[in-house]
Formats: C-alpha cells, sequence, structure tokens
C-alpha cells in the first residue's frame, strides 16, 4: 500500500501550505487577540477556490473531491484552526447539504456563491437543549399554505452571523412518525428573514477567529420550496452529513497536532538551558518524537476514512476512528507543546497557547468523542 499523494493533490497541499504560512500565519494572533472574523483571508481563499474544491464546475466549483478538501484543511490548521473550521463549516455544513439533497434550482440558486467563497452557509442542528441527542429537538416547522413557520432555537452554529452568511439550514420536527419518533426535515432559511434572530458571537475559550452565533425563529416564514430534499428525511440526511463531516475534523485536527510538532520542533532548536539546546535533552527529544507519532497515526487514519469514501466504501467506522483519535492526538500534542515552550507557552502571542485553547473543541464537536465511541462499537456489532 502507497500512501504518497498523487500529483494533484501533493501540489494543492503544496500550495495552501505556503498560502498559511505566508498570508495566514503573519496576521492572524492579531485578528485571534481581538476576536475579528478573517473576511480578508476567506476573500482570498476564494479566490483560490478553496470553497469550491469538491463542487463541480458547472456550480463554479473546482471539479475536486472531498479528500482534496481535507488536505487543505490540515495544512491550514498546522497555522489556525479558526481559519480552518470557518472554511470546513462552510464547505460542509453550509454548502454540501445543498449539493448533496437540493433540487436543481436549489443547487443554481445557492452553490455558485457558496463555491467562491462571496457567501458563506450554516447549518442549524444543535440546540440549546439537544445535541447528540437528535430526538429532543424542539424546534419546528409547520407547513402553512405555501410557506414553512419556523419556530424554536439553535446553538453554537457556525458562520450563522457573517456580514457574508447568505442562509441557514435548519433542522425542524416537521410532525410525528406512526411510532412516536419525531420526524425532522431540512429547510433552507435565508439570511435576514423576518423571524430568524442572531444572538451576539459567544465568548469562546477557543477559536476566535471563526463566527458562532445561537439563533432564535419566532415565526420566521420561508416558501414551502426551501424544504432541503425529502420531507422527513432530515435525520438521514445530516448523518450522512456528519459522517463526512467527521473526516474533515479528524483532517482538521491532524493539522493542528502536526502545528504543535512544527512549533515545537523549532523551538527546541533554538531555545537554550544548560549550554545546550533543549531538545538536545531526552526528557524533550523523546516528548517531541511522541507528538509526532500522534500526528503521523492521525494522518493515516483520515486518509484511510477520506479513501473509502472515494472509493464508495463504507466509511462509518473508519471516519469515527479517525475523528476520535486525531482529536484526542490535537488535544495531547497542544498540552505537551505548551509544556515544551514553558512560561511562553502560556503567552497568547506564541501559536502553541492558541493551540491549546483550539484543541479542546475537537473533541466535542461533529459529535462528542463519546458518541464516536459509540458508533465504532456499534458498527463492531456489539449488543445495543
Amino acid at each position: 500500500m502507497n500512501h504518497r499523494l498523487p500529483s494533484e493533490y501533493e501540489d494543492l497541499r503544496q500550495t495552501v501550505a505556503e498560502f498559511a504560512r505566508d498570508a495566514i500565519a503573519p496576521v492572524i494572533a492579531d485578528m485571534y487577540r481581538d476576536h475579528q472574523f478573517p473576511y480578508d483571508i476567506v476573500k482570498a481563499m476564494g479566490g483560490m477556490g478553496l470553497f469550491g474544491i469538491p463542487f463541480p464546475e458547472e456550480y463554479d466549483g473546482m471539479g475536486g473531491d472531498y479528500f482534496a478538501l481535507c488536505l487543505v484543511l490540515e495544512e491550514i490548521a498546522r497555522v489556525d484552526s479558526s481559519v480552518a473550521i470557518t472554511l470546513e463549516a462552510a464547505v460542509s455544513l453550509g454548502a454540501m447539504p445543498i449539493y448533496r439533497f437540493g433540487t436543481q434550482e436549489q443547487k443554481q440558486q445557492w452553490l455558485p456563491a457558496l463555491a467562491r467563497g462571496e457567501m458563506l452557509g450554516a447549518f442549524g442542528l444543535t440546540e440549546p437543549g439537544s445535541g447528540s441527542d437528535a430526538g429532543g429537538m424542539r424546534t419546528t416547522a409547520r407547513l402553512e399554505g405555501d410557506e414553512w413557520v419556523i419556530n424554536g432555537s439553535k446553538a453554537f452554529i457556525t458562520n450563522s452571523g457573517t456580514d457574508i452568511t447568505g442562509l441557514i439550514t435548519v433542522a425542524c420536527v416537521t410532525g410525528m412518525k406512526d411510532d412516536g419518533r419525531p420526524e425532522i426535515s431540512t429547510i433552507i432559511v435565508p439570511a435576514g428573514t423576518p423571524g430568524l434572530v442572531v444572538a451576539p458571537a459567544y465568548s469562546k475559550v477557543g477559536w476566535n477567529s471563526s463566527d458562532t452565533h445561537e439563533l432564535s425563529f419566532a415565526d420566521c416564514r420561508v416558501p414551502a420550496d426551501n424544504l432541503l430534499g425529502e420531507q422527513g428525511r432530515g435525520y438521514a440526511q445530516f448523518l450522512q452529513i456528519l459522517d463526512e463531516g467527521r473526516i474533515a475534523i479528524a483532517a482538521l485536527a491532524t493539522g493542528l497536532a502536526q502545528g504543535c510538532v512544527d512549533e515545537s520542533v523549532r523551538y527546541a532548536s533554538e531555545r537554550e538551558a544548560f549550554g545546550n539546546p533543549i531538545g538536545h535533552y531526552q526528557s524533550i527529544a523523546f516528548l517531541i518524537a511522541d507528538m509526532e507519532v500522534r500526528a503521523h497515526t492521525a494522518r493515516l487514519a483520515y486518509y484511510d476514512a477520506g479513501w473509502r469514501m472515494l472509493a464508495d466504501e463504507p466509511f462509518k467506522r473508519q471516519a469515527a476512528i479517525a475523528k476520535l483519535h486525531s482529536s484526542d492526538a490535537a488535544m495531547e500534542n497542544s498540552r505537551w507543546a505548551t509544556q515544551v515552550f514553558g512560561g511562553y507557552g502560556f503567552m497568547n502571542e506564541y501559536a502553541v497557547g492558541r493551540f491549546y485553547r483550539d484543541a479542546k473543541v475537537l473533541e466535542i464537536g461533529e459529535g462528542t468523542n463519546e458518541v464516536q465511541r459509540m458508533l465504532i462499537a456499534r458498527d463492531l456489532g456489539l449488543p445495543q
């Protein structure tokens, strides 16, 4: 088995790595400190075609695939996770549901601007009282004539309140099934629709340059044609989107884990103690070697899940493994990178401090790591 990337993937990876070093790294620390959304960086990524990588050219996409997107996310996250999650959520959660499940009219209306990065989409699933338990969803949509009337709230929604946010795809309860379970459907709500209220941005531990809000819907009316996919199929739709998204989050987490290695190697080669660079001492050298092992195996895990997805093979278990392992690797590596830097690692001016703050949410978003273990156990055939 050869894990070397084909030339087209490798060329893309190198191009994005250079962009991350030259365009993101010099400015992101100040933006992160000031909780600024990186509009100029988003515009530049749009110009590079990064938001359109997995979409066909007929929708102004790049005609690439999901694995190429994952490679891009890894390279960006080696420098900063706020920018990486902005891209990941815009493509995987904002645009991909429309591409996967939308009508031709919906695709023509929304996808070109999303693929060019001129507009961001968001996905409204999580609620203040329900996250992993989708059965606890309380947001409702009822059909009145030729309109859906939506009431409820959503929490922790990425890219939902920027100046270029164009739509939120909202998961809603649209009825009850015969077995008493809620019927869930997804509905496109354009930004600015009356009845949609975007709360002030959260004060977060990390991802401070990404955009995250709570949303509320009070008799929010949209056309009946804004139903995305088949009514009652919303649960199956977002499970498919989340399975794919876990590979993307694994790539992002791998990038953060590798970024911790990069920063630690550089610092340990320059910082001296007792007459030698600190990397000379086995206590530091072995620690960094273990960090590289975590990053390397995380990469292999998401590569495996990504290739299975491209080959139309089952990948649910592999995606859960990749997300679980890579997020754990990111958390561990950020912890030990901070330790390598000592007191400087506790200062916000150093990238490892930012990495440490950003790593924790990777064990929570796109399904907590406890949920990943549940999915893996279920797929192994263990009793439920």
